[in-house]
């Protein structure tokens, strides 16, 4: 059982990094639209160019670093997940749609009979 700590960004020099991801996103996105007539090669290079260079930017930062180790973490984890068998995914599937066609049913049912004691006894509204 792995505790988490909840930990902020507090060195300038990852806070620098931050920006300069951020600031290289919107560079990109910028680049994408103020490049529309250089032709699509280009626009969609500077913005994938500009995306790569964020993320690399981001990764050496210490979220960066921590966001590597939780996506190893959750890995390792879902590993370890004893999924169903094809028959007992297929049961179970059954079962709920089942359940479902059922408690349309009854839905249905108890509207019917709630209409026809508001509208027809209560009311008096026959149709």
């Amino acid at each position: 059982m792995a505790t988490s700590q909840v930990e902020t960004v507090s060195t300038s020099a990852d806070k620098a990094k931050l920006g300069a991801a951020i600031a290289l996103v919107l560079a990109s996105l910028v680049g994408f639209y103020l490049l529309a007539k250089q032709g699509q090669v280009v626009q969609w290079g500077a913005l994938i160019l500009g995306l790569v260079a964020a993320v690399a930017v981001f990764m050496l930062s210490e979220p960066g670093k921590q966001f590597v180790a939780f996506g190893r973490d959750s890995w390792r984890e879902v590993r370890k997940v004893v999924w169903p068998a094809r028959r007992e995914a297929i049961q179970m599937t059954a079962y709920v749609f089942g359940f479902v066609v059922i408690m349309a049913l009854f839905l249905w049912f108890t509207d019917k009979t709630l209409e026809w004691v508001f509208y027809d006894l209560i009311l008096g509204w026959k149709r």
